[in-house]
This record gives structure tokens, sequence and C-alpha cells, in this order.
């Protein structure tokens, strides 16, 4: 198994009473009996004795285990789940699946889905497997003749893990390896087309389809996609196969609508996959429970808005140094999040120049954005979101720019091009489904270039509210379009601070708080006094915060974004006032914090205020 860094579920929730159309799937991989407690060099096996305590703990708290067909029936609407519907998944096929956990399955007549890496199963004498502390052959994976019995018992149906796509191919020019299921291959002839990519996933499962139905005698009806990396379109492709239910490990993770107490809801629009939380770590009884009973909602966001601009350099040996600087960096501070900027904006307008990555409609700067998100992502241990802007791009056809360019009522304002014409809308979505086609990211931030003043296209009416939902409806055609190669996107909105603390503004601006906060899973609200000009910065901060309460649930949703840069003297903000303004946020009940920009390469703001303000760690010291 070629070990990309594992995408480790965030959380599942309270152990309560659950709703009959949701159910909460366990994915485990190798039971042994011999595995440390803790810090085992293979994180994905679990010993068998914690595995027979945790079906002890399932049955003693009232969770029902149910079959993959029951979960299928019930997402067709045929039948109801149980409330505390348990699902138990298997993955890779490995030979303990047959020798430690079949026979415990049947003892307590649990069902459950075993999803093999058919290239695996049966492979030649001298095949070996990278599968973390140690090369594994053939020995180490259940026979088909296993695999048969499982199936034959009635209590296990086996699912696919692919043929094949259980490792990473190159993803970038600088040779990242990302995982097989989601990449457009990278070779010095270019990218992977849309064509091959389909047809590549489609031979690698009709392969695992044929193999598991000549191994057992049935064709599987269930994908588990490896390392939880998937798109729409191998879904597709999937359910062509006979494969209608899939599964990948976080779905939207802490941050997005699992269902009720954090299951994978079986009502998700997204064409299949649920959600499984993975056994990591050898868990015992104690952290499973601790793991169900916590409440992710909780869990506050703290992000870092980043440029990219400032990673890229003409010189590709600078860039590496920049980026290397940067992951170093993240990791000191510790966020939760990554806002990485996806377009290059080189004269400060607010407006795309150009793109981090291969697209249809702009100039490409260089193609960096996937090389630094996944860095981030496996470097440094951050969830990263992609900034893009939604109006504001600048195109390279200049009397195209021409006709579609917003008369601005101010010339400072950021150039956009007009939200009405279908041109903007199909340039626009795809725009985002390029970046989603060729690039790592768990979410969209939407750029604040998405606004317009009540004298610009008057067209739309005057009704304010209905302008604001303008904006929100264009919004969601570009998280479609990008969710067609990144599922369940996380997604977060900038909104400016006039329109909350001053309501009538919202005709200036086409924003509003309760819409994002309907729109998005975040808003991120710039709580910016000196970008303001606010006379009494902490007070200003205080009256933004008893607007936002003021509104029930707000808290919830809201990111507060602090600026560290006063960009009227182009001086950083003084690091005790940052972590002053920081602190007064949290004492007054926010929950979200976030600051724009780090200037990495310049250390500021320094890492001790960086790390005070917007570590996401509870003791946030740097690392030895």
């Amino acid at each position: 198994m070629n070990r990309l860094v594992p995408l480790l579920v965030a959380a599942l929730l309270a152990c309560v009473a659950l709703p009959a159309r949701a159910v909460l799937v366990l994915s485990y991989h190798d039971v042994r009996d011999e595995v440390a407690a803790k810090g085992d060099p293979d994180g994905y096996a679990v010993s068998t004795r914690n595995f027979v305590s945790h079906l002890d703990w399932l049955r003693a708290h009232g969770y029902v285990p149910v079959s993959a067909q029951a979960v299928r029936d019930a997402r067709a609407g045929g039948t109801t789940l149980p409330p505390k519907a348990v699902l138990l998944t298997f993955d890779d096929g490995l030979e303990s699946v047959y020798t430690r956990v079949f026979p415990l399955l049947q003892a307590y007549g649990y069902p459950a889905l075993v999803a093999p890496v058919t290239a695996w199963t049966g492979m030649d004498a001298d095949g070996r497997v990278d599968y973390g502390p140690r090369a594994l052959t053939r020995a180490d994976f259940a026979t088909w003749q296993q695999l048969r019995e499982m199936s034959d018992s009635g209590l296990v149906e086996i699912g696919s893990h692919s043929h094949d796509l259980h490792r990473g191919v190159p993803g970038n020019p600088q040779g990242n390896v990302t995982p097989a299921a989601v990449t457009r291959i990278w070779s010095r002839a270019g990218y992977e087309s849309e064509a091959a990519y389909r047809e590549r996933i489609r031979a690698d499962l009709v392969a695992s389809v044929d193999a598991i139905a000549r191994g057992t005698g049935q064709r599987p009806r269930a994908i588990v996609w490896p390392y939880a990396a998937y798109n729409r379109v191998a879904n597709d492709v999937a359910a062509s196969l006979g494969m209608t239910l899939s599964f990948d490990l976080e779905g939207r993770s802490a941050e997005g609508d699992l269902g009720e107490q954090g299951q994978a809801s079986l009502d998700d629009g997204d064409a299949g996959s649920l959600a499984r939380l993975l056994m990591f770590n050898n868990p015992d009884v104690t952290d499973l429970a601790g793991e169900l009973r916590r409440d992710v909602a909780l869990t506050g966001v703290r992000a870092m808005q980043v440029d990219l601009d400032y990673v890229y350099d003409p010189d590709p040996a600078q860039t590496e140094r920049n980026l290397d600087a940067l992951v170093q960096r993240v990791r000191d501070i510790g966020p939760s999040h990554v806002w990485l900027q996806a377009f290059s904006d080189p004269d400060g307008n607010g407006a795309a120049d150009a793109l981090y990555f291969p697209n249809r409609h702009l100039p490409m700067r260089a193609d960096l954005f996937n090389r630094v998100a996944w860095q981030l992502r496996t470097r440094a241990q951050v969830r990263v979101f992609a900034w893009l802007p939604v109006l504001g791009f600048e195109l390279p056809d200049p009397q195209l720019q021409a006709q579609l360019r917003i008369v601005a009522s101010d010339p400072a304002d950021i150039p956009r091009l007009d939200p009405r014409d279908p041109r903007t809308r199909r340039i626009a979505a795809d725009i985002y489904a390029d970046l989603a086609a060729n690039s790592y990211f768990e979410g969209l931030l939407f750029h604040d270039d998405a606004y317009l003043r009540a004298d610009e296209l008057p067209a739309l009416g005057p009704d304010p509210a209905a302008r604001t939902q303008a904006l929100v409806d264009l919004t969601a055609e570009l998280q479609t379009a990008a969710e067609t190669w990144r599922p369940k996107l996380v997604t977060v909105r900038n909104l400016f601070a006039r329109p909350v603390l001053e309501p009538e503004s919202e005709a200036w601006f086409a924003q509003r708080l309760d819409a994002f906060n309907a729109a998005y899973d975040y808003t991120a609200l710039m709580a910016m006094p000196q970008m303001e000009q606010a006379a009494d910065p902490r007070a200003w901060l205080r009256e933004l915060v008893a607007a936002v309460a003021a509104q029930p649930g707000a808290l919830e949703t809201t990111v507060f974004q602090l600026q560290t840069v006063d960009w009227r003297t182009g001086r950083p903000i003084d690091g005790a006032v940052l972590r002053a303004q920081a602190r007064a946020l949290v004492a007054a009940g926010v929950r979200h914090l976030a600051y724009y920009p780090d200037d990495f390469l310049r250390a500021q703001p320094a890492l001790p205020d960086a790390r005070d303000v917007i570590s996401a760690r509870a003791f946030p010291y740097i690392e030895r």
C-alpha cells in the first residue's frame, strides 16, 4: 500500500438515538493480535482485543449493525434503518479479515462490507505491496477462496476497493504523487486529457468488477474509494458498472453536513459517497466512545489566508525555497485551515490577471496551486481551501472584457464582470471546474469581489435582497461546477462589515449576513477596524460581535477575519494589538478566527503573535 498521508476523519458526534436515514460507518483495515497500544508502525492496524471491545461497546450502547444492502435499500427509499444503525467496513482485503474478523462477525452475527484491492488479491508469488512499515506479499492478503467463503456466508458483502487505484501517480510538473482515482496524470507530454482519465477509471473498475465476479461468483455493488479520493465522474462510472453505493472517509468532516449526530446521511445529494470514521492508531473503547460523543460543532476554525503571489518567483528554485518557508511557518503556527490564493493579482486591484492552475480562459502564471496545496496538506497537516474571485477576472481578450465588464461607479472598485451575462457565468464556472479537476483542496473561499453597488446593473432591479440573492445563486453555480471534480466542498464567502453594522448598506454591497449564513458553511466577516478607519477599534469590534450575536446561530458559522497590515500606511499591525483583538473577540463569544495576510517571507505577524492568535493547538508551542 503506497502510503499517501492519511486523510484522517475529523469526527462523528454524540451517542444518542439517530434518524432512520443516517448510518454510522466504521472503517477498519488490519486486525491483529499484536499491535502496540499507541504508536504502532502500522497506524491502520487495530488489535483483536480492541476490535472485540468495539463490538461489545456498540452492542451495549444500542447500535444496530446493518448490512450494505440495508443501507442501499434505505437510500433507495424502500426501507428505513433502525436508530443508531452502524455498518462495519474493512479495506484492502488483508488476510486478517478472514482469520480474525470473520470468526468474530459469525460469533456476533454482525454483517460487514469487505473491499479488497483486486490487483493485490492472488497477485504473483514475487509480488510486493508497499504497505507502511513493510512490504506485503501474496500471503498477507485473503485468497479468492476465502473471500468467496465469506460472501457465501450471507454476512459479508464483497465490494471493490479498485483494481489498481490504491496508489499515487504524478500530479503536477513538480512531481507530487497524488491519489490515482482523482488525478489527471502529469507526464512530459502534459496532463492526461479528460477522455483519457475517464477511460483509465473505467478500465480499472471493469477489471475489479470482473475479478470479484470470477473470484466470488457475485458482482460487487459497492465501491470504497482508496484514500477517500473520488469525484462525481468516477462515481458515475462505478454506478454504471452496478456499484451504486459509494464510500469515502471524511465526507465533509467537521465542517459539513453529514446528517444528524455526524452520521453519513442517506439523503446526501452527492450521487453516493458516504462518510466513514477511520479507525486509526489502534483506538481502544474509550477512544471510540469519546470520538462518538465529541461535539465537533464546538470546534473552532483558525485560518490563515495566504497569497500565492508571495510563493511564486520566476526562478523555480526560489519558488521552492519560498514554498518550504511557507510550509514550515504553517507547521510552526498550527492553524486548522489555510485559505490559499489560486489566482494571481500582481497589480493589486483585486481581480485575477492570471491563474495558478491549467484552465481554459486566463493565462496560467505558473502551475503552482496544486503543488502548494498538496504540500500544505501532507507536510503541514492543514485543510486547504481555494480562494478565487467570483466576478473579478481580467480576460486576455480586451474586446470581451469590455463587453462583460461592469461599469463601476467608483474607478477604485475591483474590475468585475456582469453576472447577468451567460458568458460571465460560463467563464467563471469553467474556471472553477478546471481548478477542481487539476488540484487538491477541501473548500472554497469566495473572494470579496462579489458585490454590487446600488447604481450598478439597474436591470437587476432595486430590491437589495434580490440583488444579494443573485450573487448567492451565482456562487452556487460555481460550487456545483467545482464539485463535479471535488465533491463535498466546504464553502466560505467574504463579507464586508458595513452590511452587518448598517443593514441598510446591503443596497451598496448586495451582501447580507443572514443570507450568507444560510447559503454557505461559513461567512468570513472582515473584522478589520483599521481598514474601516474606526476611531476606537476595540469598541468597533465589540459592536460588530454584538450585531452578529443578535442573529440566532450566527456566531456558529461566522469567521471573524482580522487584518495584519494597515493598508493605509503599509505598516504591520502591532503584535500586541493583534493579540488583544483576537482575545477580545474570543472573550465576547466568537468561535472562529482568521487573519489576512500572512507574510511568511518576512515572518509577519511575528511567530509568537501569529501562534497566539491563530493556532488551533490547545497548547500552541513549536513542535520539536
